[in-house]
């Protein structure tokens, strides 16, 4: 059984306050740490000039469904929660008290764009050239929607960084299903062998309409479809006010690496229907254009 928390007001690590927080998946039973948690503790535990607390990566969707607006708002949202002191305050309290971060853009399969090599973050001054550095970038827009794109991009990364994290986490913030590339679940259970937290925040701050790919309850999709790995999360966004303070929320709960202890919503197990078929997106363009 696979548990999600509704968090609400619920504060995490006495940092967290309110936030549009969808839900909160739980690990699942561990007969003992994987070969990849055991080196990588073994690594920070030795002291390592390069260890952090986790390894995040930022995929940014910045397909045709998103307006200017909104990836504008985007932008700003992960440039103020960087340099926030709640960030800075979350940041210190980690054992390592620094973390590894990329960003990059994403829409169709073969469309990523890196807009920040992995960077440090270890206190205001690198957290405001990181906040800088996303800033100044100039905001596009490209066509199709692969989250399963995404995902393989973001793996190798984690390869190519000169970090040694705890956790290494990809974050996916996105408006709509996949609709192009390989199946999300087949990206998604890929990065879970590997050792990879996957968490969401889905965008719903319109209504679906058939000029758009977007869908109802694409929080339902990114719960059941797209996110995965202990203490994986969605932060579903539902107003425009709501962009940078859910930004703010998910990054200091991926920096605190914490969860709410109480379980609120039982959700149906990973091996049975989700509630939003994880095919929609590809069945939608098929229906519509036919290919």
């Amino acid at each position: 059984m696979r548990l999600l928390f509704s968090i609400g007001a619920v504060l995490v690590s006495g940092v967290l306050a309110g936030g549009d927080v969808a839900s909160i998946a739980a690990p699942g039973p561990k007969s003992g740490p994987s070969k990849f948690e055991s080196s990588r503790q073994r690594q920070a535990a030795d002291g390592d000039a390069q260890s952090v607390d986790v390894e995040l990566i930022l995929a940014v969707d910045v397909s045709y469904s998103m307006d200017m607006d909104e990836l504008a708002i985007q932008r700003e949202g992960y440039a103020q929660a960087i340099q926030s002191k709640e960030f800075l305050q979350a940041l210190k309290a980690g054992p390592a008290g620094r973390i590894a971060v990329t960003y990059f853009e994403w829409a169709a399969s073969n469309d990523q764009k890196i807009i920040i090599p992995w960077r440090l973050i270890d206190g205001p001054e690198t957290a405001d050239a990181v906040a800088a550095e996303i800033m100044k970038t100039p905001i596009r827009r490209a066509s199709r929607t692969s989250i399963s794109g995404a995902i393989g991009f973001a793996m190798p990364l984690f390869d190519e960084d000169p970090y040694h994290g705890l956790r290494r986490v990809i974050d996916i913030s996105g408006d709509g299903p996949n609709n192009n590339g390989g199946p999300v679940t087949l990206a998604r259970d890929a990065a879970l062998e590997k050792g990879i937290v996957i968490n969401g925040l889905p965008i719903m701050v319109k209504e679906p309409s058939y000029s758009t790919m977007d869908i109802d309850n694409l929080d339902y999709y990114y719960e059941d479809c797209v996110i995965g790995g202990p203490g994986s999360f969605v932060i579903a966004i539902k107003g425009r006010e709501k962009f940078k303070e859910a930004i703010r929320t998910k990054l200091l709960m991926e920096v605190a690496g914490r969860t709410p202890d109480r379980p609120v919503v039982h959700v149906a197990d990973k091996d049975k229907e989700p509630r939003v078929s994880c095919t929609i997106g590809e069945k939608i363009w098929s229906d519509r254009w036919g290919r």
